[in-house]
Order: C-alpha cells, then sequence, then structure tokens
C-alpha cells in the first residue's frame, strides 16, 4: 500500500522567507475541519497569525512565561531543563505565518457523572481520561498538517508554548467563550528539502491483534 502523502509530513522548523496566500490558508483550514469529531462537535476554530511582529512578540510573551514558571521550581536540573525547552517553544518565530487551534467546550459522561454528584469524583473522573473534545482538535491539526505537507508547506505540531496561552490570546485579542488554546503550528515553505524524521518504534512494539 501506498501511504506517501503521511511520509511527507515532517516536523519543520525553519521557513523560507515566502508570504503564505490567505486563499492557501483557507483551504488548509478547510481540509482541517474535515476531520471527524465527537459527536460531531466540531469545537475548534483557528486563529492565524501573519504578521511577523506580532510572531515575534507571541515568541517574546512565551520566553516570558518560560521564566516566570521556572521560578516555580526547586530542583536546579529541573529548572535547566525546563529553561532549556524554550528554544524549541519558538521556533515558529522565524514561519511566516502561525496557526494556533483553540477547543471549545465539550460535555463528556464524566462531565454528566460528576454533576449529578452520585458517584464518587475520583472514579467519575476515570471516564475523563479519553479526552474526546481534545482529540477532535488532534484530529484536525493532523488534516492541516498533512493537506499542507502535500501542496509543499511545512508545519511542527507544537503544545509546549500553550503555558502561555492566556497571555498569548490577551495580546491577540481573542477570547470566545469556554475555547482554550490547545495547540499551535508555523506554516510556510520549507528553508531546506533535505527533511528527516525520528525513527518510529517497531510496529510489533505498538501493535496487538486480538482474533
Amino acid at each position: 500500500m501506498d501511504f506517501e502523502f503521511i511520509n511527507k509530513r515532517y516536523s519543520v522548523r525553519q521557513f523560507k522567507d515566502e508570504q503564505v496566500t490567505e486563499q492557501t490558508i483557507k483551504e488548509l483550514v478547510k481540509a482541517a475541519t474535515c476531520a471527524p469529531s465527537g459527536k460531531n462537535q466540531q469545537n475548534w476554530h483557528f486563529v492565524v497569525v501573519t504578521d511577523k511582529n506580532k510572531i515575534t512578540e507571541i515568541a517574546r510573551i512565551v520566553e516570558a512565561k518560560n521564566a516566570e514558571l521556572a521560578t516555580y521550581l526547586r530542583d536546579e536540573k529541573k529548572i535547566k531543563g525546563f529553561k532549556g525547552t524554550v528554544a524549541y517553544h519558538t521556533v515558529f518565530k522565524g514561519a511566516p505565518a502561525l496557526i494556533l487551534v483553540y477547543a471549545g467546550p465539550y460535555e463528556t459522561i464524566a462531565d454528566m457523572l460528576i454533576a449529578d454528584g452520585i458517584m464518587p469524583r475520583e472514579e467519575a473522573m476515570k471516564y475523563a481520561k479519553p479526552n474526546p473534545g481534545i482529540q477532535n482538535i488532534a484530529a484536525a491539526m493532523e488534516n492541516l498538517q498533512l493537506a499542507a505537507a502535500s501542496i509543499g508547506y511545512g508545519t511542527c505540531w507544537m503544545t509546549g508554548p500553550t503555558y502561555a496561552a492566556e497571555e498569548i490570546s490577551t495580546y491577540l485579542g481573542f477570547n470566545k467563550a469556554g475555547y482554550h488554546l490547545a495547540a499551535m503550528t508555523p506554516l510556510g515553505i520549507p528553508a531546506s528539502d533535505k527533511l528527516s524524521s525520528p525513527p518510529r518504534k517497531p510496529l510489533e512494539d505498538v501493535l496487538t491483534i486480538i482474533g
């Protein structure tokens, strides 16, 4: 079987200085919204930033939040490790476009059990583990990235910077009731055509077939 379209997707962190057209962005987001979602809730919202100054400022916001959160850590090794992630959490700053994906409300069986208060909260919480509301966002993001790769664009799935979600949303002036920043991706033409992906686990390590 030929799944070459999947193999075209790489995590791209460096981009050419070429703008992405509004029409291309709209087509990619449209592809994202074709993803399946639990109860067809489609609880996603896409915010696209194309102003380079704004993208640079978002990176600065992430850097500041990283430094702030590090002050709440005690172990020096953890502090150093966490501060070291900031370079990875701001790789989007060189991209011509930044897509932020927000997740909206999604009521689960856990929410209903907790609300009615008959089942102990600790027991009810185990039904929240699948978290379909976030799975919907993940499906949409995967669609977007595969679609982008199929037409020569690079992306990079990012959730690390979301620790600055509130600050980023406030800066952009985006406020949609019940929605929170769940993931983001830079978007642009890869700076290099020599792209690679880290090795995947052997299939026998991740597959169980029960006849």
